[in-house]
């Protein structure tokens, strides 16, 4: 892929949590490789049903998520669902860490992308710790949640065009049940890829940390 440092990636795992983290963190880069022909796989581990808000019937993330993954390019069997209770994944570390072997036993993946180990999240810091466990093997980059990181070192810019930019906010904005978070506001998620893009002298960029690679 010219310009991104990723010639060689044919497969990519992204590894979310819960839906949206990797729209989030990750969405523009998502759509960068996938105009760029790398296959994407994306699970996600929990549905958040204890987290779906008022007037939003049971199953309402799981379906934005569905329409989500749909409009980014992500193809219906390279979707896994997983159904881990939201906030509570120490408890089942170890199922957890087995679904991870699965997944790369299947997929074999390239490159994956991965929560942050500065994550405070419990959820967020199991997949993180499981995830490295499983993948050392692969290309490891890890994103970023700004609300959930006090610090975070970022080493790698992925450089977006105002395509890519769209489709993460267009993405983004199908979680119908997430809008009243502060974090889902279209000023602050366009303002968080100008700094990145300023740190790199480009309009807009997404930034990972740099934990496995090797060329």
């Amino acid at each position: 892929m010219n310009g991104l440092g990723f010639q060689d990636i044919k497969k990519a795992l992204i590894l979310g949590p819960h839906p949206d983290d990797a729209e989030f963190s990750s969405g523009g880069t998502i759509a960068k490789l996938i105009e760029n022909n790398v296959e994407i796989h994306y699970a996600v581990f929990s549905m958040c049903e204890k987290s779906i808000p008022a007037g939003f019937g049971p199953g309402a993330i799981k379906n934005e998520l569905l329409m989500a993954a749909d409009f980014m390019g992500i193809r219906k069997e390279f979707l896994y669902l997983y159904d881990y209770e939201v906030r509570v994944f120490p408890q089942y570390r170890q199922e957890i860490l087995e679904d991870l072997f699965k997944l790369n036993k299947r997929i074999a993946p390239d490159l994956v992308f991965l929560p942050s180990s500065s994550d405070i999240h419990q959820d967020h810091h199991v997949i993180y710790e499981e995830g490295v466990r499983v993948f050392k093997k692969s290309r490891l980059l890890s994103y970023e949640m700004p609300w959930n990181n006090f610090a975070f070192l970022s080493n790698m810019f992925v450089v977006l065009e105002q395509r890519h930019v769209e489709k993460k906010i267009n993405a983004l904005k199908l979680y119908k049940s997430q809008g009243f978070r502060p974090y889902s506001d279209e000023d602050y998620l366009i303002s968080l890829l100008k700094i990145k893009g300023l740190q790199v002298d480009k309009k807009y960029a997404e930034s990972f940390q740099i934990l496995r690679w090797q060329l």
